[in-house]
């Protein structure tokens, strides 16, 4: 994937389902990583015991490398261009949903947006697990929410009975169709569940001075030892054997339910023995990135699956049969199509052409919207 490309999240749920914990939970444990968050309202973002104050058109600085601004939707791809800067150096973008617009309109105008510097990071809808049932009477539309969501946190975990929890995530796994659904208490869920560690050149390997934010950070997470982190599970695979186009994407076209993030890079041998395919999925949301092969090092397929409920070693298996079993197996001539539809710029010196008169790579992927914008309109559409 592109360095200079910056996922962008949206956080969305109704009032009082805990969304502003979480957010501010993610910003005091960001431990480097720059985090540029978009709210219509700065009111109760909180970081280092300051409450920050302003209106629509701000930026403010957080003191810890991210960065917060005030936001009318209509300003949402003004303020993306402005926080996807090289010089403002964030590593992800954060959108607070609640008072700016629909999420689904959130996610549409993110999916269309022209900054190439940006990639949808996925939907994230915060369920007040003891008041779920109030909230839908008052909220109709939070069916429709979480049918388009791409992870659910049912938060306030801790203020329920184990049997109603478990009523409620049962409830909102059923609405939320595919997407991973996981219980927090205290907004506490694991970063990185939701974006990478950034990894920074300056970060030299070794001791070094704790900084404020470590101390910080540590302080916080010794406050709130009684309140774990959602959990989920993480499947690391990794081939020696290139994958067969076609039957990764008959895995990727049916992956299972609770499946939310998959990262990594995928060797595809002789279909394309120039490059390694970079994959990003998020919920229904899926890219492709060629790039050239680092010289000097090892073919491999290297991917990460992240979820919740789902069964690794049957991801596990599903994956190794995308193996090229041998010369027997050799991907057909055109196996690589249902992969190129994925990759979002045309690349005009770069991937095989099978014929003259075919691009190498899809210049107009999102002509048949492959999980972009559609996929989420059906699954509103299905609420």
């Amino acid at each position: 994937m592109s360095a200079q490309q910056i996922p962008v999240v949206v956080l969305a749920g109704f009032l009082g389902s805990g969304k502003t914990t979480l957010l501010n939970h993610l910003l005091r444990t960001a431990r480097g990583t720059r985090v540029g968050v978009m709210v219509n309202d700065f009111g109760s973002i909180e970081i280092d015991a300051m409450t920050v104050a302003g209106q629509v058109g701000s930026t403010v600085s957080l003191g810890n490398g991210c960065l917060c601004c005030a936001v009318d939707a209509s300003e949402l791809d003004t303020y993306l261009e402005t926080l996807t800067r090289p010089s403002a150096r964030l590593d992800v973008i954060v959108i607070e949903a609640s008072g700016l617009a629909e999420p689904q309109e959130l996610v549409r105008m993110i999916l269309a947006s022209d900054n190439e510097r940006v990639v949808y990071g996925g939907l994230v809808e915060v369920v007040d697990a003891a008041e779920f049932d109030a909230t839908r009477a008052r909220h109709p539309e939070t069916d429709r929410h979480l049918a388009i969501a791409d992870l659910v946190v049912v938060n306030k975990a801790d203020r329920v009975p184990e049997d109603e929890l478990r009523r409620v995530r049962d409830a909102v796994t059923g609405l939320a169709g595919r997407a991973a659904v996981i219980t927090a208490a205290y907004g506490r869920v694991d970063p990185e569940l939701l974006f990478d560690w950034a990894a920074r050149a300056e970060d030299a390997p070794g001791a070094r001075q704790l900084s404020f934010e470590d101390l910080y950070a540590d302080a916080y997470e010794r406050d709130h030892h009684d309140h774990p982190h959602a959990a989920y599970e993480t499947v690391s695979f990794t081939a020696g054997e290139p994958l067969h186009p076609r039957r990764l994407m008959d895995f990727l076209d049916s992956r299972p339910e609770g499946l939310y993030r998959i990262k990594g890079f995928v060797d595809f041998g002789a279909a394309d023995p120039d490059h390694r395919y970079a994959v990003h999925a998020v919920g229904r949301f899926l890219r492709f990135y060629p790039e050239p092969w680092p010289p000097g090092g090892q073919r491999l397929t290297q991917l990460v699956l992240i979820g919740s409920g789902t069964d690794g070693q049957a991801l596990l298996r599903a994956l190794g049969g995308c193996r090229v079993a041998g010369p027997h197996d050799t991907p057909e001539d055109h196996a690589l199509w249902g992969v190129l539809r994925y990759v979002p710029d045309p690349r005009e010196e770069a991937g095989p052409v099978t014929d003259p008169d075919t691009p190498a790579y899809d210049t107009d992927p999102y002509g048949t919207d492959p999980y972009g914008t559609a996929a989420y309109d059906e699954a509103a559409d299905r609420a």
